[in-house]
């Protein structure tokens, strides 16, 4: 009897939850290359603010997906899929274990469930939808899209403006609401996923990220933006420059804020950001929850990792 390929594992979780440090001691004591599921540690010149591992770690632990892009330049899901795809049959080949990890929770439903085809960006649109959020603000279009697009709008923070627009442009090119087209999306591909997710209380991950983002200003994060609004090919209309913290700090940077309140912005938005992580776990109902807490909870996940793999077609050799 023919034994089933290798599913593909996913570790995600929130933002600051300790998946990378995970994934890293993975790597550390199996045959694994680190698929990142990241969409700002794709952009170059952008370390420190995105907790992107060391080059001397990557030396150790191949990553995939990690500086491959220059923050002027836009990458969406469908180019992630296709990127991912093509790491995960690489990796396959070199005999090794491919582990997607990251918390981009739009790349890895287009992985997991496929894409819709969505109708190709405008920028008369857009440039149309950006004016208007000038004007009336971000809220008011979230408003609008609620109208037109509630099941979107649900999904949405009132504060997102990459998706408003996104969605506000989808609905005015085709004619047709976003969730209405993303229900016909197809999965490609034919890969098996199993998938985890760390889940540590709210207490704790709020404590950890308000500690993590002190670091993050003590290593020099300001600089780094810095160094990134100096250039000026860029505004904070570029999904780059979006990015959770990079945004408050362009806003400081920008003299529309002192750094006490960017700082303090930084913090609301990344603990949000973990908020909307969350929320889209809990609509997985195959993700098995882990509380990193635990002083177990490493050994139970590689157990479980490990009878994934062994029954496979394509498990790797060696001691793992």
């Amino acid at each position: 009897m023919t034994r089933p390929p290798a599913p593909v594992p996913i570790l995600t979780g929130p933002t600051g939850s300790g998946k990378s440090t995970w994934a890293e001691r993975l790597g550390e004591e199996w045959p694994v290359e680190i698929v990142s599921v990241d969409s700002a540690l794709v952009y170059r010149g952008m370390d420190i603010g995105t907790a992107k591992p060391s080059a001397a770690l990557r030396a150790r632990i191949p990553h995939h997906l990690i500086d491959i892009l220059d923050p002027a330049q836009a990458y969406s899901a469908g180019q992630f899929v296709t990127d991912a795809q093509a790491a995960i049959a690489a990796i396959r080949e070199r005999g090794r274990i491919p582990l997607l990890v990251g918390g981009t929770m739009l790349y890895l439903r287009a992985l997991r469930e496929g894409l819709a085809a969505l109708p190709v960006a405008s920028r008369e649109v857009r440039r149309d939808i950006d004016a208007r959020a000038a004007r009336q603000g971000w809220p008011a279009l979230h408003a609008e899209l609620a109208r037109l697009d509630p099941e979107a709008a649900a999904r949405i923070h009132p504060n997102d403006p990459q998706r408003i627009q996104r969605a506000l442009e989808v609905c005015t090119v085709s004619g047709r609401p976003l969730s209405e087209l993303q229900r016909t999306a197809q999965r490609g591909g034919g890969e098996r996923f199993v998938s985890w997710g760390l889940a540590p209380e709210r207490a704790t991950l709020h404590a950890a990220l308000e500690a993590r983002l002190a670091r993050m200003m003590g290593q020099g994060f300001l600089e780094e933006v810095t160094k990134l609004h100096a250039r000026g090919d860029l505004t904070p209309m570029h999904p780059a420059v979006r990015a959770v913290g990079y945004r408050q700090l362009w806003a400081h940077l920008d003299g529309r804020c002192d750094l006490a309140d960017a700082t303090a912005r930084a913090l609301a938005a990344t603990r949000q950001l973990a908020k909307r992580q969350f929320t889209w776990m809990r609509a997985q109902p195959d993700l098995r929850w882990i509380e990193p807490a635990d002083p177990q909870a490493y050994v139970r996940w590689k157990c479980e990792l490990r009878r994934e793999l062994a029954g496979a077609s394509q498990a790797p050799g060696g001691s793992w």
